[in-house]
């Protein structure tokens, strides 16, 4: 997904580094919520993951929940659930800050 970033940036004529522009991507840019196109045409949230910075070249990504699929019914709909990863998001304290009241439970890894 970053890949196609950097790639739109390039083909613009930007004359940057790699480097620069992932910086500038990085920073840019908190949470990444990736959906995908299912068999049957339908479309649900996969990942949401969280950008955390640079180290060296390279962007750092945490993902905090995935979708679990547990199978398709007769008319192609997926069945899944979504499964919090164990990771507390860096930004959720300033999300609190705002007054906005966040069960930390949601974070919490659960058995499968």
């Amino acid at each position: 997904i970053l890949n196609r970033l950097e790639t739109m940036v390039m083909m613009a004529g930007v004359e940057l580094p790699l480097k620069a522009i992932r910086e500038q991507v990085s920073s840019a840019i908190d949470i990444i919520v990736h959906v995908s196109r299912f068999p049957g045409g339908t479309r649900n949230i996969v990942s949401i993951t969280e950008i955390n910075g640079m180290e060296g070249d390279v962007i750092t990504m945490t993902e905090i929940f995935n979708f679990v699929q547990t199978g398709v019914s007769s008319d192609w709909k997926v069945r899944g659930r979504y499964s919090a990863t164990g990771v507390i998001p860096s930004f959720i304290q300033e999300v609190r800050s705002m007054g906005i009241d966040v069960n930390m439970k949601i974070f919490h890894k659960q058995s499968p």
